[in-house]
């Protein structure tokens, strides 16, 4: 009598009909190519234009407010926007130990400086508050690219406690800005 199967000590040994299942290789995600950062400024091989020509805009550096103290919204463009932006800033700088400018020029900076930023037609504003040496600095960007709109400057500089103020257009967007004095307003004796 013949053993129909061959055994080992692990049960009947079945001969194998085709090779053993093997995981496929891993595959590896194709990355993209990281860009390099360019070392050359592009402006330097350009010649210089000549009489009639038109001169070559360099690009503006990015706003820095350095060591100060600094408070930042990101917010949506609503109509409702300039209210939001009165509370934070007010409650901002009185928790800096600020008591001027007051409330009312506070508001009217606040609303004035929204309310440009909001008519640029942009879905997002940004509003950055900082102080030094007795001055609070309002900027309101747009993150749009419009021209800039001197209308405004004139509404801002009659707020009372108004130092200076200021728009101008960045790769950011649209940047209005003022300079507000934290002094107590000085009163005239008749």
């Amino acid at each position: 009598m013949t053993d129909p199967m061959p055994m080992n000590d692990k049960g009947p040994k079945v001969p194998l009909s085709y090779p053993p299942r093997t995981p496929p290789p891993q595959k590896k995600p194709v990355e993209a190519p990281r860009p390099q950062p360019s070392t050359k400024l592009v402006t330097s091989s350009l010649p210089l234009p000549g009489p009639g020509q038109a001169r070559l805009e360099t690009r503006r550096p990015r706003m820095a407010i350095k060591d100060r103290r600094v408070a930042n919204w990101a917010l949506t463009a609503y109509p409702w926007t300039a209210t939001q932006t009165v509370g934070k800033v007010t409650d901002t700088v009185r928790g800096w130990g600020y008591g001027h400018p007051a409330d009312d020029a506070l508001e009217q900076t606040m609303r004035l400086l929204v309310d440009a930023a909001i008519v640029d037609d942009g879905r997002r504003i940004s509003v950055h508050l900082a102080d030094q040496d007795g001055m609070l600095l309002v900027v309101v960007l747009s993150h749009t690219a419009t021209s800039p709109d001197d209308t405004v400057l004139t509404d801002l500089a009659a707020v009372p406690g108004t130092a200076s103020c200021g728009t101008d257009t960045s790769d950011e967007g649209r940047r209005v800005w003022a300079v507000l004095s934290t002094e107590r307003p000085r009163t005239t004796a008749a």
